[in-house]
């Protein structure tokens, strides 16, 4: 074989030779390559996952956090108010006690002064007639140890029900006056709305009506000392 034959034929191994070895490469090589591909969209994934858990975890932490305070704070305010119940429970227990004493001695209680306020038509507020004659009710040394009975009346204008309401607005008048002036307890005071029920004069005129439209304010004491009842007009 001539010198000239043997250079092409070399060449043409040469080149089979490289692209058998280029395709053994690749053949060999591929599968690692998508091996790791496959383990980085696993640990891409993986990543994901972690973070969605911590969010999770955190966002849970953040929501029994919330929830314990609110658990606190309503704790704290269920033993406000229930502090405050017996508070309101003893002060009510104390007022019945009082009353149920003053039930008791009731046949000992004589009326030592009384007074007679009058009020507008469809009104309750005190004039300052009424407000002087309550005045001198109070200046009365009793005060301070005895009761005040209270009975608002209406006259027979209306219905029966807003009279009842009107009478009782008319009582309550004065029983807030004496607190507020001359710090009469309140649970020393008996009022009661009786609407045009026992009226003193005809509710037929004019006349008749305004003096039905009163509070008769009675001051009573147990004391043996009281055996006098003064009428104050």
């Amino acid at each position: 074989m001539s010198r000239t034959l043997l250079i092409p034929l070399a060449m043409c191994v040469a080149t089979c030779l490289s692209c058998v070895s280029k395709n053994y490469v690749r053949q060999q090589v591929t599968p690692i390559i998508n091996k790791v591909n496959e383990l980085d969209d696993l640990t891409a994934q993986n990543t994901k996952a972690i973070k969605d858990t911590d969010l999770r975890s955190q966002a849970a932490i953040q929501q029994v956090d919330a929830s314990a305070a609110a658990a606190d704070q309503k704790a704290l305010s269920s033993g406000q108010q229930a502090e405050q119940a017996q508070t309101q429970a003893d002060k009510a227990a104390r007022q019945v006690q009082t009353i149920q004493n003053a039930i008791a001695n009731s046949d000992n209680y004589k009326v030592v002064g009384e007074t007679t306020v009058q009020f507008q038509t469809d009104r309750y507020e005190l004039s300052d007639d009424a407000a002087s004659a309550l005045d001198q009710l109070a200046a009365s040394p009793t005060l301070k140890n005895g009761i005040v009975v209270i009975e608002g009346f209406s006259d027979s204008t209306g219905n029966a029900d807003g009279n009842y309401s009107l009478s009782r607005r008319r009582a309550d008048a004065v029983r807030q006056y004496l607190i507020s002036r001359y710090n009469v307890p309140a649970y020393k005071i008996y009022d009661i709305g009786l609407g045009a029920d026992a009226p003193i004069d005809s509710n037929q005129t004019g006349d008749g009506r305004a003096r039905n439209r009163r509070a008769k304010v009675q001051l009573m004491s147990n004391s043996e000392e009281s055996t006098t009842t003064a009428q104050i007009r």
